[in-house]
């Protein structure tokens, strides 16, 4: 796994900060005001630090921007880079600053003086979030950034506040270089051991094989796989943190290469389906978060990991499969394939373990990004309560999401001459008819949400916490709702 920034929390010593090597990092509020710590070094600095305090850079500046001064004079550090932090900080704004810090710093050790903020964690949370480069695969792999020393007035709370936010960035990082390993490393084989690993972390783990699957009757499943010399999987992971009540569930698509199947996609763009099974990346960084902050609930998270090549054995427009539900689906494209494989574990969660609240996570349709871009995920639910308490939890993180509509009218789209349902419905509202298809495998009495993260998933271009590439967008947020409405 990539390895997080070693980060650390010291006391404050003003008498220490002339000798620090690297960089040092002042967070000054927008009214220019400074504390002990950056007072001593804009006097060990003959008055540069006020200078640019009082610059019309600084005046122009937006919260949680970074004013870099080179060598300065009588300092050992090579940079002082000053952030434009109000004192009264939000969360957001104190984890944006610090991704921004991230990114000004450089690779030399850095001392944070935060001093007395009251959001200096999430300032380093941000820092951790943003030091992250994907190079497994390079021969040059590149610098690791220096240490960061977070020196504050009161070392222990500020580190007690950090570290269930590390942990929750060990868990985006896990997600991350999932997302972004190629197919041929992360075989469904492969993702499989890597989750089983989780039980080094305190997770159960089990691996169901494909005659386990054939023995339950997910078909629909396997159908996906039957083009693919790689065996088709579901792992389950459970974290027993809570008392006698039933779990909250997750469960996430994890298709390790999508070629489309029979109906295949065209060649151009088709090397990015090594992010196709990114929901089932982000249940195992939420499952690697919840364990390693030892949260006091009950959750499982369950993947269903196929890969959907083309065939002699594959699947075949037109095919009819049987669900472990038992409802039958004509199979019209091979390339929708994700809710297939979502249909048998949903189904299989619900028989298996009665939770409480389900949400699913599948980079399912390009249709969400035609109409979200990639700022949102789209959010489909059957229970209100749910939809606002996740809304609610991915706004608190700073984690775009957009609520979009289901109804019974969309479903006449799904019908099938031959079948129960055919799995696609057309161009018109594919995401939802997508979301209408997973909805025929819910039961009645459970909530659940569906979450559409394809545009989320991986990106082109940088983010505020994530370089060009996978994002471990959903395991902030979906921690947060576990923290906020499933822990006792």
């Amino acid at each position: 796994m990539t390895d997080l920034i070693d980060l650390s929390f010291a006391a404050l010593d003003i008498d220490a900060l002339g000798s620090a090597e690297g960089g040092l990092a002042l967070l000054v509020a927008e009214t220019g005001k400074l504390g002990a710590g950056a007072r001593r070094v804009n006097r060990l600095t003959k008055g540069a630090v006020a200078r640019a305090v009082e610059s019309a850079a600084f005046e122009k500046a937006k919260t949680g921007d970074v004013i870099s001064l080179g060598f300065p004079a009588g300092l050992t550090a090579e940079a002082v880079q000053i952030v434009k932090l109000p004192a009264k900080a939000s969360a957001t704004e104190a984890r944006q600053a610090g991704a921004k810090l991230a990114k000004a710093r450089g690779d030399a050790a850095l001392t944070l003086v935060a001093e007395n903020h009251r959001e200096a964690a999430s300032v380093a949370q941000g820092l951790t979030l943003r030091t992250y480069a994907f190079n497994a695969h390079k021969t040059d792999k590149g610098t690791m950034p220096g240490p960061v020393t977070v020196v504050c007035s009161k070392p222990d709370d500020v580190q007690a506040a950090y570290a269930p936010m590390r942990a929750v960035a060990e868990g985006v990082a896990f997600t991350r270089d999932l997302t972004n390993a190629p197919a041929n490393v992360l075989t469904t084989t492969e993702f499989a051991n890597q989750l089983k690993a989780l039980e080094g972390v305190g997770l159960k783990v089990e691996v169901l094989e494909e005659a386990d699957l054939e023995a339950l009757g997910m078909r629909t499943l396997l159908a996906v796989g039957m083009g693919s010399e790689m065996p088709s999987k579901v792992v389950v992971m459970h974290w027993e943190g809570g008392g006698d009540e039933a779990p909250f569930a997750l469960v996430g698509k994890g298709v390790v290469f999508d070629t489309g199947g029979i109906s295949i996609k065209p060649a151009a763009g088709m090397e990015d389906m090594t992010m196709d099974m990114g929901g089932a990346g982000v249940v195992a960084g939420v499952m690697k978060a919840i364990a390693l902050r030892k949260a006091r609930a009950n959750v499982v998270g369950l993947v269903g990991l196929v890969e959907n090549m083309p065939d002699g054995k594959a699947q075949r427009p037109g095919d009819v499969v049987t669900s472990m539900k038992g409802d039958t689906v004509e199979v019209i494209n091979t390339d929708a394939e994700g809710r297939l494989v979502l249909a048998d574990v949903l189904w299989y969660t619900q028989e298996r373990f009665a939770p409480r609240a389900m949400i699913n996570l599948a980079t399912l349709t390009g249709a969400i990004i035609i109409g979200l871009g990639h700022e949102n995920a789209g959010v489909f639910s059957n229970d209100d309560d749910l939809a606002e308490a996740f809304l609610k939890a991915a706004g608190t993180e700073d984690e775009g999401a957009w609520r979009m509509p289901m109804g019974p009218g969309y479903d006449k789209l799904l019908k099938s001459r031959v079948a129960d349902m055919k799995n696609i419905g057309g161009r018109a509202a594919g995401s939802i008819t997508a979301a209408q298809f997973l909805k025929r495998f819910v039961k009645d009495d459970v909530p659940w949400a569906h979450l559409d993260i394809a545009g989320v998933a991986s990106i082109p271009s940088d983010t505020d916490y994530a370089p060009a590439g996978a994002t471990g967008w959903g395991v902030r947020a979906l921690d947060r709702l576990i923290a906020d409405k499933f822990e006792g």
